[in-house]
Formats: structure tokens, sequence, C-alpha cells
């Protein structure tokens, strides 16, 4: 992904001091936390979910659902912000979610949600932080 497409860029140094190393596993190397390892899965309070690693809301805690995978995940995020990509790592096709702002990995969609969307943002807990309302 050319990170040079988003409003908000930082070196990889830059990332390295903004981010727990965590942090910069998942959203700048496209890794994936361990199933059920963040406490945001367990998130029930009223509230916006935002990314870590540039502070732009991504989804409302209206639109989160207990998909029993292990990660938090969303029908809907907030309009614009949040992008997909095609990513055929590991073997296989999926469809990314990315920070439309600084280009973060966050997670997968799946077309397995609840109605009406259908879709299952399958978030990484640990590429976001919650505000309670």
């Amino acid at each position: 992904m050319n990170q040079t497409m988003f409003p908000v860029q930082h070196t990889d140094e830059e990332w390295r001091r903004i981010l727990s190393p965590e942090q910069y596993r998942v959203l700048r190397e496209h890794g994936t936390e361990r199933p059920g390892s963040c406490a945001l899965n367990d998130e029930k309070r009223a509230g916006t979910f935002s990314c870590a690693g540039c502070g732009q809301p991504l989804f409302v805690a209206d639109k989160k659902f207990d998909s029993r995978t292990g990660w938090p995940s969303f029908n809907h995020p907030l309009d614009g912000a949040v992008d997909t990509s095609v990513d055929r790592s590991h073997g296989m096709i999926r469809m990314e979610a990315h920070c439309s702002r600084c280009g973060g990995h966050l997670g997968h969609v799946f077309e397995d949600g609840p109605a009406p969307t259908g879709l299952r943002y399958c978030i990484n807990g640990v590429a976001m932080n919650f505000a309670p309302a």
C-alpha cells in the first residue's frame, strides 16, 4: 500500500515512537492480535472507537456486535473513516480494512455480519482507542 496517499504520514522511526510495539506490529506491519486478548472486545458502553495511530473516529459503539470470534466486530464504520483493499496474503483473498486517514491496518471485512449491511468489520482491538460517550 502506498503510504504517501494518506493525510497523516510519519516515517517508520516516528511511528515506532508514537505506537506501542504491539500497535506498530498490527497497524504498520499488518499483524493480528491473539483472539480474545483485547479488553475492547468486551467493551459495551456507548462511545466511539478511534484509530490508535492517528485518532480518527472509526466506529460508534451501537454498530458493535459480539461475533464470537475474539475480536471487536462492527457492521458499519463511520462515513469515510475506513477504506478497504484486497489482501492476498496467507494464501487467500480477503478485504483488508484500514484507516482512511493514516493507512493503519485495522483488520478485515467479511460478508457474514448481521443486517442491515451483512458485513463484519473484524478489527484488532489494539489498533483502536475507545472514548466513552
